[in-house]
């Protein structure tokens, strides 16, 4: 039987569609690594957050809020120097800290990244950590302590920026690849 087996190859279970086995009978994802869908979908999020921020701040700040939609949605420029929501102000180090960690873990990942919907919500994390990242180190009051700017405020909700948008997207993305038992490397896992 281990001789047939060999021979014909063993059947493709859910765990082991769209992967090839490997020496010692491990399984390797097939097809082509989508590092380049990673970094495209990275440098559009972090693009369009940066260039936002730049009309933001010679715009608008130091200006009236601009209404949307009438109190519900409005452009109303802040500098942030905390977390999201303005919470953590004090801690403006640690989170360029752990901004910078997660685009590290992220590059570290890319080398096994094959799976499309992985690389997208890799993609939007990535490209929204440099963004507030880039306001951290580059905006005043000093480096590693700068504040971010936001500027989308709805109503009865914290003000926000397309970074933050970009990040919760790929966390919500990255949630619901999870439960569907998606791995980045393009297998698919059952628990």
């Amino acid at each position: 039987m281990a001789e047939a087996e060999r021979i014909i190859g063993t059947p493709d279970t859910p765990e082991t569609a769209g992967t090839e086995p490997e020496r010692g009978g491990t399984a390797r994802p097939r097809g082509k690594r989508r590092i380049a869908v990673l970094f495209t979908v990275a440098a559009f999020a972090y693009a369009l957050d940066l260039i936002s921020k730049m009309i933001v701040v010679a715009k608008l700040e130091h200006h009236a809020p601009i209404r949307l939609i009438g109190d519900w949605l409005k452009l109303e420029a802040i500098r942030n120097a905390g977390a999201a929501f303005g919470f953590g102000e004090a801690f403006t180090v640690i989170f360029t800290v752990i901004a910078a960690a997660v685009i590290v873990v992220i590059a570290r990942l890319a080398r096994k990244l094959y799976s499309l919907p992985w690389a997208i919500a890799l993609g939007l994390l990535l490209g929204g950590a440099l963004g507030n990242l880039t306001d951290r180190i580059f905006r005043s009051p000093g480096v590693f302590e700068g504040a971010v700017v936001d500027f989308i405020s709805p109503k009865g909700f914290a003000v926000f920026n397309l970074a933050d948008s970009a990040i919760v997207c790929g966390g919500i993305l990255i949630v619901l690849l999870s439960f569907k038992g998606l791995d980045p490397d393009g297998t698919v896992h059952k628990d």
